[in-house]
């Protein structure tokens, strides 16, 4: 999972923001990719090119991702129900680990049809082939530096996923226009380059997907946030006059927004109202403060300085609840 620190400061009023921004950046992708793909797939049956066909398959699953990715950015902004009272933000983390499945088997196909491709001889590439997989580097390296940037500022594990999805079909298309001009200027004996090119995009696709898959289902486990985010929560709550320390605190991201768990410490002498108010304080400046935590379950806990217990609780070797 990949956070900064500037994913969880933000200084906005809500999350709004930031889900339109990946929205936004999102539909772009989706635009884009899908432009380029049928571009090169059209290219590609028409130069012969497979490596050229299997990088427009990449591209127009790199669509189908941005459509799961938006209906999901939707789905998680739906309010909470019944069946879920937590809202619906993991929607997010179960359609990436369903993309990824999508695309590694997307690329074990590419690498079945690749390999049967060695050693036929094809002509040589027409020169607007180069011109559109030398485009197609440029394009997706540009998409890479914008969906990076807008998926650090909002945390959405899947606008970060993307970016570096990006980053790897840019890769895939050098390649590609690599073994187009091998094949062009060096001949047709070249052409076991063609093929070399596409299984260097299955390897690329496969990195990809399975990078996914990893980042979505380890979301869905629950991880600890990063120690920077944990921290200035933590700073967060011991500001709100009458806490007196921070006992636990569990940070756990859900989608875009994160949910907080966290075990206050107060003055064991006063009433169960004013302990009561200092929670809703706790709760009300931690929303206030960080745009993307979505919730906060605050627990009370009796504050004694230097370990010290009282005389009911001495000799009780149970935790706190």
């Amino acid at each position: 999972m990949i956070t900064t620190e500037e994913s969880i400061d933000t200084p906005i009023a809500s999350a709004k923001p930031l889900y339109t921004a990946a929205v936004r950046a999102t539909c772009i992708g989706l635009a884009i990719n899908t432009a380029l793909g049928l571009v090169k797939l059209v290219a590609g049956g028409f130069s012969g090119s497979f490596a050229l066909i299997s990088d427009a398959v990449n591209s127009l699953g790199d669509s189908l991702s941005s459509i799961v990715t938006l209906a999901a950015l939707w789905y998680a902004q739906q309010p909470a129900d019944d069946e879920h009272p937590y809202g619906h933000t993991r929607v997010e983390a179960v359609a990436g680990a369903y993309v990824a499945v999508l695309i590694v088997a997307t690329a074990l196909y590419i690498a079945s049809e690749s390999l049967q491709r060695f050693g036929r001889v094809t002509n040589g590439p027409p020169l607007w082939t180069l011109w559109i997989a030398g485009g197609n580097v440029v394009l997706k390296e540009s998409l890479f530096w914008y969906n990076r940037r807008i998926g650090r500022r909002t945390g959405s594990t899947a606008l970060v996923a993307s970016a570096w999805d990006h980053r790897s079909d840019a890769l895939c298309s050098l390649a590609v226009l690599i073994s187009l001009g091998t094949i062009r200027w060096a001949g047709p004996e070249y052409a076991w380059a063609d093929a070399a090119a596409a299984l260097f995009v299955v390897t690329a696709i496969l990195w990809s997907g399975g990078k996914l898959l990893i980042e979505s289902t380890g979301e869905l486990l629950d991880p600890q946030a990063n120690p920077w985010m944990v921290d200035q929560i933590r700073q967060g709550a011991e500001a709100v006059e009458g806490v007196e320390a921070v006992e636990k605190l569990w940070v756990r991201k859900t989608g875009i927004e994160y949910l907080v768990d966290i075990h206050i410490q107060v003055d064991p002498e006063m009433t169960v109202d004013a302990g009561h108010q200092i929670g809703h304080r706790v709760k009300s400046q931690l929303i206030q403060q960080f745009a993307l935590v979505k919730d906060v379950l605050v627990h009370l806990e009796p504050y004694f300085p230097d370990g010290e217990r009282s005389p009911a609780n001495q000799g009780s070797s149970a935790g706190p609840g």
